[in-house]
């Protein structure tokens, strides 16, 4: 069944009442000197005369007034009609009254006296209010005019997309937030996160796993933030069956620091420590102790999981200078790497980087993808992150890598350092 992601609300017009009134004076200046050829007929003269003092001297409520008699009076041209709407919705903005505004600017447009050039802007501003009004259908139907015109900015495109959305078509909502995340492309400038949070959405409602999974990674690219890390890794999880695999993806939740639940780091170190790697294990599960999140119900089973953890990893930490020597004169790579491992989990990473290269440079190790993994690891934690890089560019020449497990890495080594 599907559920909300995010509590996806409709996005804010940053400073809508400024931006209103900024593009509602554009329309005043169609009395101003230099913009000739029509001019207020004599039979509104005395009325648009007074309103103009009046909102010169910011007298709203006295503007509209004088605009009312001017509707009244007969033998008005289509500019006079068009500008006392104008000007009506200048005043209801500046009075916070923007269903006002908008009715005035409709009856502006109805009247036909736009030109070309002026009908863009206008579009643009009837949307803006539309959809800050909520009126979805109409704001939808003058963003597509404003859209058409070349008026719509970015931040329109997107709040198109959220239109469409809370009028339930994904479809639309998808193609509008396309559009709008190409257009912020365009710009130079970064998609903004709630594009991405309507496509993920719409791919959950839709119970699409491979959309919800393509559309946290776009997430991931553009934020990096461990909500959505842990939400991807748990849909790449559901699936796994192979151990190897299922640690290689904990590895990469532990990483990123998206490890949120007790079980989880339990789990994790319970096949690190089926794996012979009691060191790492010890230091997840005293991460999970650490940090909080450690339920009172499975206290007391941690603890006696992570003493025992911690015997086998005090024994394998003092065989290490032993270890490290039989495996240096060992034509083979496999115990080189294995001593890297015991390393990397007793916290050497320097040591566990030369040892992994040196196996690696001899050749027949079994498990090339986990050899590779902890070489990235170990040069991450010693902040050598174009190292760290090379080592997870190499998981694509392990033949028979898990595709979800490569993809993982190499997600996280794209946001390495970031």
């Amino acid at each position: 069944m599907s559920h909300s992601i995010f509590d996806i609300r409709r996005h804010p017009l940053v400073l809508c009442l400024c931006a209103f009134i900024g593009m509602a004076a554009v329309s005043s200046a169609a009395l101003s000197a230099d913009k000739p050829k029509q001019e207020i007929s004599r039979a509104i003269a005395k009325e648009i005369a007074a309103t103009q003092k009046a909102m010169q001297a910011s007298q709203w409520s006295e503007a509209l007034k004088n605009l009312e008699a001017a509707e009244g009076k007969p033998g008005q041209t289509t500019f006079d009609k068009k500008t006392v709407a104008e000007f009506k919705g200048i005043c209801y903005v500046r009075l916070n009254n923007l269903k006002g505004a908008q009715t005035a600017y409709e009856q502006a447009l109805a009247t036909g006296g736009y030109t070309a050039d002026e009908l863009p802007k206008t579009y643009r501003l009837l949307f803006q209010l539309a959809a800050t009004n909520k009126s979805d259908a109409k704001a939808i139907e003058y963003g597509k005019q404003a859209a058409d015109s070349g008026s719509a900015t970015d931040e329109d495109l997107l709040i198109m997309a959220q239109l469409y959305y809370q009028q339930k078509d994904c479809k639309n909502s998808g193609l509008w937030g396309d559009k709008a995340i190409a257009s912020f492309k365009k710009a130079g400038q970064p998609p903004k996160e709630v594009l991405y949070q309507l496509k993920l959405q719409c791919a959950s409602d839709a119970n699409d796993t491979n959309a919800m999974k393509a559309g946290l990674v776009e997430l991931i690219r553009l934020t990096n933030k461990t909500n959505y890390w842990n939400n991807l890794i748990r849909l790449e999880r559901q699936d796994e069956r192979d151990d190897n695999n299922t640690r290689m993806i904990y590895r990469v939740m532990f990483d990123t620091n998206s490890m949120n639940a007790d079980t989880d780091y339990i789990e994790m170190a319970q096949l690190l420590g089926d794996a012979g790697l009691p060191g790492e294990a010890q230091t997840v599960l005293e991460k999970a102790m650490s940090s909080g999140v450690l339920k009172d119900e499975h206290k007391e089973r941690t603890t006696r999981l992570l003493n025992a953890l911690k015997t086998r990893a005090d024994a394998d930490k003092k065989s290490l200078p032993s270890l490290d020597a039989e495996a240096t004169k060992n034509p083979a790579g496999q115990l080189d790497v294995k001593v890297g491992e015991v390393y990397f989990g007793a916290g050497d990473y320097q040591n566990a980087a030369t040892a992994i290269n040196r196996g690696i440079g001899k050749g027949q190790v079994k498990q090339l993808d986990e050899a590779y993994v902890y070489l990235g690891r170990a040069q991450a934690a010693l902040k050598n992150t174009a190292e760290a890089k090379k080592a997870f560019e190499k998981l694509k020449t392990v033949p028979n890598i898990s595709p979800r497990v490569l993809k993982l890495w190499e997600l996280y080594s794209d946001k390495l350092g970031s």
